[in-house]
């Protein structure tokens, strides 16, 4: 027999983010980050991420520091860019921003002979980037990588949590080497839910 829950509307994140607190038990998370590990979490119903997910010291700060300072959020894709919450971005000033859908994006694409999210990235090097999030594609987070080093991209924090099978491992694993803060989830798994979540996190967090 299936036994329901009786829970209001209202308690039901509540009470999931109590479930996650109960499983999980005792982690090495200061409580910021452990906040984002959770959203995760509450995200995909997966609790491997909180063996996977790495943070650079600085990741929470300067995610902060980003999302106060009015500065814009970067995600590859579309949908990613439905699901971060404008209301809590909109009282510091900042705007999400997605190009993967815009016809200069897909001529530029089609030009250098590269994927749209590869494009985006490129074309949005001057928008006030605060944080970029990449749940989706890895060519994306390969491309922001390459950007900060060889271009002078400066975004505050890289979240790169994307899925899949080519690149999307490898891309995180060189993510996690870098020097400026990020956000990553070692492994296959990852997708456009987690780095929402994330950001979504920290907005609360600010």
């Amino acid at each position: 027999m299936v036994t329901l829950q009786q829970i209001g509307p209202e308690e039901i994140e509540a009470e999931s983010f109590r479930i996650i607190e109960r499983e999980l038990g005792p982690t090495h998370f200061s409580p910021e980050e452990f906040a984002v590990v959770r959203r995760a979490i509450h995200a995909t119903g997966d609790f491997s991420f909180a063996e996977n997910i790495r943070f650079h010291p600085q990741a929470i700060a300067a995610g902060l520091e980003a999302i106060r300072g009015g500065k814009n959020i970067l995600i590859d894709v579309t949908m990613g860019a439905s699901g971060i919450s404008k209301i809590l971005l909109q009282r510091f000033g900042g705007q999400v921003i997605c190009r993967v859908a815009e016809p200069e994006t897909a001529a530029r694409a089609k030009a250098e002979g590269t994927t749209r999210s590869d494009a985006a990235m490129a074309l949005s090097t001057g928008d006030n980037i605060g944080i970029v999030a990449v749940g989706n594609a890895p060519t994306a987070l390969l491309k922001v990588m390459e950007l900060i080093e060889q271009n002078g991209f400066a975004p505050n924090l890289v979240i790169g949590v994307p899925v899949g099978f080519v690149n999307a491992a490898e891309s995180k694993e060189l993510l996690a080497q870098k020097g400026y803060p990020f956000i990553t989830a070692l492994g296959r798994k990852g997708g456009t839910p987690v780095a929402v979540a994330m950001v979504n996190a920290l907005l609360r967090l600010a």
